[in-house]
């Protein structure tokens, strides 16, 4: 599957959980870490988790794949999934204010506001 479907799945899985704000961004001309970002915002910390579970159960439940890494999940501030090509961050509302990684990796036309 390619990247940008895994992008879109890891967005719709956001989005089943009711995910706020929910954005993927192609940062393939800005890094070789991975080719995009997908970024979401839970209420709290309890559905920051659970976002961050929902997608992990996605992907290996349709795609057999585990995230390689992942980091902030337990505590619901900031939760990041790498599963290599496409790296998952979900932030509670105060850190993703504060963060503003859309910002960061804006060139212009490579951020896609997820809807279903």
């Amino acid at each position: 599957m390619e990247s940008y479907q895994l992008a879109r799945a890891a967005a719709k899985a956001l989005s089943d959980k009711k995910a706020q704000d929910i954005v993927i961004v192609n940062v393939s001309d800005q890094t070789v870490v991975c080719s995009y970002f997908v970024i979401a915002t839970g209420t709290s910390t309890t559905q920051v988790r659970a976002l961050c579970d929902n997608v992990e159960d996605v992907f290996e439940k349709n795609f057999s794949l585990a995230p390689t890494r992942t980091e902030g999940v337990r505590e619901g501030r900031w939760g990041v999934l790498d599963f290599g090509d496409v790296v998952v961050h979900v932030f509670n509302e105060e850190s993703r204010l504060f963060y503003y990684l859309e910002r960061l990796w804006d060139s212009g036309r490579n951020v896609e506001h997820y809807e279903d």
